[in-house]
Order: C-alpha cells, then sequence, then structure tokens
C-alpha cells in the first residue's frame, strides 16, 4: 500500500517502527494475492469457551462485564446485550447461544477468546449441548444465594462428558442473603469440585471478573486444530436473515475459509459460493478468510433449514475429507397443533414458519389437516417454553398469528396380526394426534415416553413435592442430600403428566425454591386410552384426547363441563357424552332455549297448559331427531387450545 510505503521512507521511532510492523502484518494479502483484514491469530492464543449454569443465574451478565473489560462493547451499553430477542427482553431469559469474538491483551500478548452464551432453561438444552462442540472449555456459573440447582446440574454432566474444561465461579457475591461458602461445599460434595480453583465473583458489580478472563487463559487449552489441512467447518448454528437468507455460524477445524471458495456439504452434497465471512465481535465484522480454530459465520445462499443442516461439515468443492463429528439430533418432547386464525393467512404463517425453524432448528414440522380448524402443521417442541417461545416469536418477528392446540406426547403401540403390520409398515406406530390411535382389536401394547426428572428443593417442601410427584405416576429413583438443608430426588415420570402444569404446581408448593430438569428415559408400558366426545350420539372426532385410564373418569368430568360452558346452546336439548370404548364416563345435558307458550293463558282449566307444553316437548324431541349441532370454530379452539 501507498501509505505503507510513505512510512518507510521516514525516519521513525522504535514506537511507530513496531505499529508500522504491526499493521503491514494486518493489512498483508495471501498468497492468492487477496487481501486480508484479520492477521491469522495463532492458534496458541485462541480460547473457546461457553457460559453455563441454570436459569437466572448471571450468564448474560457475566457476558455483559466480559465484552466491556474486552473492549468489545462501551461500559453501560445496557443489561444482557447478547440477548436479541424480543422475547428474550421480555421474559428475561436467553433463549439462543450467542457468540462474541473478543480480544484481551495477558502479560503482553493478544489472547482471541470465542466466548458462547448459553440458555439456562432445561427446553433449550439442545442450545447448550450444541455449543459445546466449538469449545474446549467452559465456565460453570453458579448462584451464590441459590446454590446449585437441577440445570447446574445437568449442565455440568454434559460439559464433563465432552471431556471439557470446567472453571467453576460463584456469581452474586455482593447479595445481602449471599454464601459462597455453602456453595463451594455443595460443588465440592456434588461434584468433586476442589475448593481452590472456585473463582468468586460479582458480574453486576465487576468485582473479581477479570480473574474469570486469566482463568479461561490458563486453564482452557487452544483448540486442536490444523491450518495445513484441507478445510474441514463445522455449522453448529444459524439463523435467518431476511436481506442475506440463512447464515450459518461454524467453528474452523482444519484449513481455512475464503470469500470466494466453492464449499460443498457433506449432508446435502450442494455446493455453493462463499459470499461473505464475518467475526461477531458483538456486531458482524466482516473479513476475508477464517482460520482453524476461529469461529466465524458465514453465507452462502442457503435459502432453507433444510440446507443449513445443524452438525453438516463443509469443505472445499472437489476435496474428499472424513465429516467432523455431528450431533445426535435434538428429539421433541411435546407436540400441539398449528393452524393460522383464517385460512386466508396460510400461505403467510407456512412462509413464517420455514423461516423461524432455520433460526430454531430443533422445531420439527408436519403438515395436517382437521375439519373443523382446516389446514395446519403439527410440530414438535423441546418442551412446552419451548412452544411458548416459538410462537411469541411467530407474532412478534413475522406478525403471524396462529391458533396452537392442547400440547400432547409421542405414543408407541406395537400392533399383531400379518394384515396390519402390512398397512402400517411395520407392528410399530407412532402417533401423537388422538385420530391416529389404531384399532383397540389390533393393539398388542402401547408405551408412552418417560423422563428422569432432577428436584432439587428445601428439605421442609420435600413431603409435598414427593406427593406431587406420586399424585403425577411418579417412581422414586434416588433421594441424596446436598446439604444441610436441601435435597436432590431423582424420579421417573411420564413426559405426559409433566408437560403442562407440573413445574407451576412444584414451584407453588417449594414457595418458589426447588428447581426441576428433565432428560428423556425411553418408552414404558402404559394402559393409554382414547376419550372420544359425543354431541346427541354423533361422534365428534376432533375433540378426541389421549389419557391414562387412571385419570380417565377425571379428565372426562372436566372435559364435559367444560364444553357446557363453551358449546352455543340450541334449540333442542344436547346431550354431552364422554366416553372410552363403549363406557360413558361423563354426561352433562345442555337445557335448551324455551319460549313461556304459557304465556298468554290466564286462569281456566290446568289441562290447558299441560297441553301446551306437551306440544311444545314433543316439538322439541322431533326437532332434536333431525337437527345438525353446528359447532362454530371458536368452540373448537377454547377446547383445543391450551
Amino acid at each position: 500500500m501507498l501509505w505503507l510505503k510513505l512510512l518507510s521512507s521516514l525516519k521513525l521511532t522504535n514506537f511507530q517502527k513496531r505499529w508500522r510492523i504491526v499493521l503491514s502484518n494486518r493489512y498483508s494479502t495471501d498468497e492468492d494475492g487477496k487481501s486480508l483484514k484479520e492477521y491469522p491469530t495463532p492458534i496458541k492464543y485462541i480460547r473457546n469457551f461457553s457460559i453455563i449454569a441454570h436459569v437466572d443465574h448471571g450468564k448474560s451478565t457475566l457476558a455483559d462485564r466480559l465484552l466491556e473489560m474486552t473492549g468489545a462493547i462501551k461500559t453501560n451499553s445496557g443489561a444482557q446485550v447478547l440477548d436479541k430477542l424480543q422475547v428474550e427482553k421480555e421474559r428475561g431469559i436467553t433463549v439462543k447461544a450467542q457468540t462474541a469474538s473478543l480480544k484481551y491483551v495477558y502479560k503482553g500478548q493478544e489472547y482471541l477468546l470465542n466466548l458462547i452464551d448459553t440458555p439456562g432453561h432445561v427446553d433449550f438444552a439442545s442450545e447448550v449441548y450444541r455449543s459445546l462442540a466449538a469449545c474446549q472449555g467452559v465456565i460453570l456459573l453458579v448462584d451464590a444465594n441459590d446454590g446449585v440447582q437441577a440445570q447446574t446440574v445437568a449442565n455440568f454432566y454434559l460439559a464433563f462428558g465432552s471431556d471439557l474444561t470446567i472453571v467453576p465461579v460463584i456469581n452474586k457475591i455482593d447479595l445481602k442473603n449471599a454464601n459462597p461458602e455453602r456453595v463451594i461445599e455443595e460443588l465440592n460434595n456434588l461434584f468433586d469440585i476442589d475448593p481452590d480453583e472456585i473463582l468468586k465473583i460479582s458480574a453486576k458489580n465487576g468485582t473479581n471478573v477479570e480473574k474469570v478472563l486469566e482463568a479461561i487463559i490458563e486453564r482452557v487449552p487452544p483448540p486442536t486444530v490444523s491450518r495445513d489441512a484441507p478445510l474441514r467447518a463445522l455449522i453448529f448454528d444459524s439463523w435467518y436473515d431476511r436481506y442475506k437468507g440463512a447464515i450459518s455460524l461454524i467453528f474452523v477445524k482444519d484449513g481455512a475459509i475464503s470469500v470466494g471458495d466453492q464449499i460443498t456439504s457433506c449432508y446435502t452434497g450442494k455446493s455453493y459460493e462463499i459470499k461473505s465471512l464475518a467475526f461477531l465481535r458483538p456486531q458482524e465484522e466482516a473479513v476475508k478468510r477464517i482460520f482453524a480454530g476461529q469461529v466465524g459465520c458465514l453465507t452462502c445462499n442457503m435459502r432453507s433449514s433444510k440446507e443449513a443442516y445443524i452438525g453438516d461439515t463443509l469443505h472445499l468443492k472437489g476435496v474428499e475429507v472424513e465429516p467432523l463429528p455431528g450431533f445426535k439430533e435434538s428429539k421433541p418432547m411435546v407436540y400441539a397443533g398449528v393452524y393460522p386464525m383464517d385460512q386466508s393467512q396460510y400461505a403467510a404463517l407456512e412462509s413464517a414458519i420455514e423461516k423461524l425453524t432455520l433460526n430454531d432448528n430443533a422445531v420439527s414440522v408436519t403438515k395436517e389437516s382437521s375439519p373443523a380448524l382446516g389446514q395446519g402443521w403439527r410440530l414438535g417442541f423441546l418442551g412446552l417454553l419451548h412452544m411458548e417461545v416459538f410462537t411469541q416469536r411467530l407474532d412478534q418477528e413475522h406478525d403471524a398469528q396462529a391458533v396452537l392446540t392442547a400440547p400432547g406426547v409421542t405414543y408407541k403401540a406395537k400392533i399383531h396380526g400379518s394384515k396390519n403390520i402390512t398397512k402400517y409398515g411395520g407392528n410399530e406406530i407412532y402417533f401423537s394426534n388422538p385420530t391416529h390411535f389404531p384399532e383397540t382389536q389390533i393393539i398388542e401394547e402401547i408405551h408412552e415416553p418417560m423422563v428422569i426428572a432432577t428436584i432439587i428443593t428445601p428439605d421442609k417442601y420435600l413431603g409435598p413435592v414427593i406427593a406431587l410427584c406420586m399424585e403425577r405416576r411418579g417412581v422414586e429413583k434416588s433421594t441424596k442430600n446436598i446439604d444441610n438443608e436441601r435435597v436432590m430426588l431423582q424420579f421417573q415420570l411420564p413426559l405426559n403428566e409433566i408437560i403442562v402444569d407440573f413445574h407451576d404446581a412444584l414451584k407453588s408448593m417449594s414457595s418458589g425454591f426447588a428447581s426441576f430438569d428433565y432428560e428423556d428415559a425411553g418408552f414404558a408400558i402404559a394402559n393409554i386410552v382414547k376419550m372420544d366426545v359425543y354431541l346427541n350420539g354423533q361422534l365428534v372426532e376432533e375433540l378426541s384426547t389421549l389419557v391414562h385410564s387412571a385419570k380417565a373418569t377425571e379428565k372426562a368430568r372436566k372435559m364435559s363441563l367444560k364444553l357446557m360452558d363453551i358449546i352455543p346452546r340450541q334449540q333442542f336439548l344436547i346431550a354431552i357424552q364422554v366416553t372410552v370404548g363403549s363406557k360413558v364416563l361423563a354426561r352433562e345435558n345442555l337445557k335448551p332455549y324455551r319460549k313461556d307458550v304459557t304465556a298468554k293463558l290466564y286462569g281456566g282449566d290446568v289441562t290447558r297448559r299441560k297441553k301446551l307444553l306437551a306440544r311444545q316437548s314433543e316439538g322439541k324431541k322431533k326437532m332434536r331427531m333431525i337437527g345438525n349441532i353446528a359447532l362454530p370454530r371458536e368452540t373448537f379452539i377454547d377446547v383445543l387450545k391450551k
């Protein structure tokens, strides 16, 4: 460059010479003559790490302090800078893992720190799992007041199982009721963590946060990568931009990737040209090349979530490589039907769901239709909060309002009979929609999904918590005292019993002190039955539900009373029956509108009054025999929505 030549011709001080070398390095050209905005950081000076913790233990606040201390953002830029979604700001939680590449000078050497701030709620554990694939270490953050919680335990074993270096940090030591010594004892008892390795900080005030950066540099190893090998890059996240399309977040394991390169996806086999590359600092900073060991994002004309596959390996076109180990696919736990408010909005809602699933690949989508609600989709979510956040983002980010049916889980039925096995393509059927429930006579056994729930509660609430789990058909697995005041319970529970109101009931009975986390535990045999609704003897398929036989009578009673309140009255009597098979479990009669046919009478023989009432009664019976019950769409929505 002309100005570098000009600088070299001048008499410079040692300080100026040193900066001339730095500038010439940072703006040099590579072997292909392409200018580089970023000089490659040596591998030994790179650290990739995540922050993991339970909900509301201060992950995003700590991320803010780290961004400020490394100069990525200005001091007091705002709370939770990395939480960019409106739903995250409204709820005060992290929903999507966010990445930031930070520069920090330690002992005279500049380090590149790739930070990933992860969610803390159990529903978004897949975000944590994906983030750890690009890391060599984690900060395990624990609240000095609340101590170890259920998700703390789950995240620890997730990181421990991935052979990552764990840096334990106790946060919020500035709180009035903080008890860091008790938390240190808990960490030692549960995870065998050396008390001397635990850092005590206040992320809000910035107390001792600098020691966290130093611990990351000293304890976490640099990434094990090779810059001489052919390109291999792992896609571990993606999101949708209305102008750029799909943006993929990558960790470059081997080689380097440059703008203009032709790359190929190992998963789809499709090839693309790299349009742009960027580091997140935390705002996008365009670069020409990303080297092995670094984390960045790219755009390359990927247009759908099916192309930007999470866990995919990218390599140079025409160069065969061994794919990097991918991820186990996140399995949806909760299913719900999503329908447009009006069928004219179907195309807009379909486009919104497709774009949002690119941001959230854990959601599974299959099309389905309902005679009552029209064309729609059956969506699978990781949990109830995940479902609520998804529908809230549909409304806020894409202005797409949807009708959401009551959540359910996936059941498995074993069937017998060669004809039936041929018809269904095997002897096992998976279904989440009651309309797909197989005929009773061909069912050999039904299995329901189970989970292992971890509950941490103060011991004074132990009795009510155990009673709640037993009421939800739970089986106790283990009990362990964390300290003198708190107990950790493990129960095997049916997933269907915990997806709707279990967490709320647990928080209510424990005054908010109990914490809850769960993990998949496969299927178990259960006596699941289909509960049908009949109106004047006519089956209404859309109102059918799947329940356990032990709770069928209770659920039937609630259903019949609810229908009594929301079905519009007619000119004739409506008999509401809730059945399992041929057995009626609950019945209610919705009384008809009735004209006062005796109003014109004044005295006289009582037989005249009886004759008019009998004639009216006969007319109502005839009307009931030939009358159709026209249920408005709003009635189905009121019954089906959660």
